[in-house]
Parts: C-alpha cells; structure tokens; sequence
C-alpha cells in the first residue's frame, strides 16, 4: 500500500541531509586533530551538496513538487504523519547513542569509517521506504538511494587512501 508521495520522501531525504551537515559541522570543533576536523567539515558540505541535488531532483520532477515540508499521509491520522516528520527529524544523526560513538573516534579514518555507516544506514532506509511509494514513483526514490551510494563509495575511497 502507498502512503507516501516521492516528493515526501524527498522532502524527508532533505531533512536527514540537513541535520547530517549540522551534526558534522558541530563535530568538526571537537577534534585537534587538522585531518579529522577537515573530513567532518568535508562531510558536512557533502551532505549540504546531498540536500541541493535533492532539491534540484524535486524540481526536475513534477511528481514531487507537491510537497512542501508537509508530510501528509493520507487515511491516517496526523499522528502519523508527524510521526514520518520526527523520525526524519532524528534518523542517521542524532542520538546520545551517535555521541558516545563519535567519543571513541581517534583516528581520521574512524571518522570515514563512522560516515561510512552513516550512509548505509540511509541506503537502508531509503531501500525501506521505497516500499511505501507508489509503484511508478520508486525509480525516484532509486535517484536518492544512488546518491548515498555514490557518497558511500567516495568514503569508503578516503578510507582506503587513508590507510
């Protein structure tokens, strides 16, 4: 069953990336280490970039341009909806369990390691999501899973290069 427009679904990719760009920026003060606080810095202008080509998708499709940070799934109540809007709100990079994480991080590379999760965490859910979206709509919601793929892929290349 369909319960959620792409242009929903890319407005909630649009959150997440917004609050991965703050969570990173804040990080990147925490570390005296140059490299580790260049790569947060790095991150969190990818997921700033992340957010614009997503907008730019919103844009290109006219299926999308419904939206307009009002998530509203309709025959359910708008506790639900509200529900979709906090876990966009808080999903990938919030949480104590996130800071606790980011404590142990020493290395540069467990910094490209932590965004390394970060990101499959996303395909994950994007992979989930898709199922909520009407059948003729998913290939779009395959455009944002292939852009976390490809900033997979960049992460895991630093990583490499790094060690």
């Amino acid at each position: 069953m369909a319960i959620l427009s792409a242009g929903e679904v890319f407005e909630l990719a649009i959150i997440v990336e917004e609050n991965g760009a703050a969570f990173y920026k804040r990080f990147a003060d925490r570390f005296d280490e140059p490299e580790s606080r260049e790569l947060f810095n790095f991150l969190s202008s990818e997921e700033k970039r992340h957010r614009e080509v997503f907008e730019s998708m919103v844009k290109e499709n006219s299926k999308t341009q419904d939206t307009g940070r009002n998530i509203k799934a309709p025959g359910y109540p708008d506790e639900y909806s509200d529900y979709l809007k906090a876990y966009a709100d808080r999903l990938i990079f919030t949480g104590r369990m996130l800071e606790n994480e980011l404590s142990r991080i020493k290395l540069t590379t467990e910094v490209c390691e932590f965004g390394i999760r970060r990101e499959l965490d996303s395909i994950l859910y994007y992979q989930e999501i898709k199922t909520f979206v009407p059948a003729q709509d998913r290939v779009l919601i395959d455009d944002i899973i292939n852009e976390e793929r490809r900033h997979f892929m960049k992460l895991t290349e630093m990583k490499r290069d790094l060690q």
